[in-house]
């Protein structure tokens, strides 16, 4: 029996959402763009999903912008807050474990001549709303903190951050990359105070390529893409509609059961850890008050790619890290304090509300049966 555990990094797409998908390539193929019939008919579909999705969230149709997926929406979201403000507030916050389509730009945002305060963990390993908000300056003009961070799974402290901080300075935008939270922890826009919020659909079971930039009414963006007026012309071309309609199924699949699949993955993750904390040479990475979708940890003496191919052999499919940075170290468990050490034989692994109840089990096994039979030869 197969164990996927790397939902972090991509899930199987729901049945309605295939189905969706194919609806859409089969009948209705129309560019939304067209006056005619067929183009109504796939306007009318990427309505229904805006919709979907603005509700699912708090927030109104009009407040949701496509985009090929969340490392374009955390693109525009941080480079056009630059363009138009940074020139007179060149500053931006930011944590020290985003994942790098922020981390990324906010480099390249720096080697232009921003300045960029990155904010780190302190020696528990937690983020403190309070060192956020010392690094703020009157020449800030953006925070950009992840809701969940994708490696570990820690929960950093967004919404007093960002409520604190739309209190005291409503001139900073405030980004939020939403992609391990949306549809598996409480994400809705009143209460989080986000300007700006980027998600993406292949982690909640639907298609690859498509995501979402929550933008809040009456904040300004400059588009980064010039070509047509789609998506009020912030990301012109012709829409993907299946993947679009695809990326609502998602949503009404996912939400019924928020709820119901959060206490499952709780069930699941904390019987992995108490397995694996009876194993003498397993460290466990995440901290246990962390989203329960994700754990990391360190099997000593065992380099990560060598045991992910161990259990892959055995149908066990995890990850060595956040899947964007293809198996290099992405400097997130440094940030932690996590020694090298333990960093080379880091764990990801990703639950989701379709992981069988004898994942635990097989998992603990295999790393147990990998470390009598590896360690002597890594």
């Amino acid at each position: 029996m197969m164990i996927y555990l790397d939902n972090a990094a991509t899930t199987r797409p729901a049945a309605p959402v295939i189905e969706a998908v194919t609806d859409c390539l089969t009948a209705h193929w129309g560019n939304p763009s067209s006056l005619h019939r067929f183009g109504l008919d796939a306007q009318l579909g990427m309505d229904a999903a805006r919709k979907t999705i603005a509700a699912a969230i708090g927030a109104e149709a009009g407040n949701i912008l496509f985009t090929s997926g969340a490392t374009e929406s955390s693109n525009l979201a941080i480079r056009s807050t630059a363009a138009s403000r940074g020139r007179h507030k060149p500053h931006i916050v930011t944590s020290a474990v985003e994942h790098a389509s922020v981390r990324s730009t906010v480099d390249a945002l720096e080697a232009q001549g921003m300045r960029v305060t990155r904010v780190l963990p302190r020696e528990d390993g937690r983020f403190y709303a309070e060192d956020f908000l010392d690094a703020v300056t009157p020449d800030t003009c953006l925070i950009t903190m992840m809701y969940c961070e994708n490696e570990t799974g820690r929960i950093l402290p967004v919404e007093r951050v960002f409520r604190t901080v739309k209190r005291k300075r409503p001139d900073i935008l405030l980004h939020c990359d939403a992609v391990q939270a949306f549809m598996k922890l409480p994400v809705h826009v009143e209460d989080l105070k986000a300007d700006l919020m980027s998600m993406s659909a292949h982690k909640i079971h639907g298609p690859k390529g498509v995501g979402v930039l929550y933008v809040r009414k009456g904040v300004h963006l400059v588009p980064s893409v010039t070509g047509g007026e789609q998506e009020r012309g912030l990301r012109p071309g012709t829409e993907a509609v299946p993947l679009i309609c695809g990326f609502g199924a998602a949503v009404q699949y996912m939400q019924p059961t928020v709820r119901e699949r959060y206490e499952k993955v709780a069930k699941l993750r904390g019987e992995t850890i108490a397995r694996l904390q009876a194993l003498p040479f397993v460290t466990i990475n995440s901290d246990e008050a962390g989203s329960p979708y994700i754990l990391n940890f360190s099997v000593a003496g065992i380099r990560s790619e060598i045991m992910l191919h161990y259990l892959e052999e055995r149908e066990i499919y995890v990850s060595s890290g956040s899947a964007c940075s293809r198996g290099k170290k992405s400097g997130v468990l440094t940030a932690y304090g996590i020694p090298d050490s333990l960093a080379d034989c880091a764990i990801r692994v990703s639950f989701c509300g379709d992981t069988p109840e004898e994942a635990p089990a097989r998992l603990t096994e295999a790393v147990q049966a990998a470390h009598e039979t590896l360690i002597h030869k890594s």
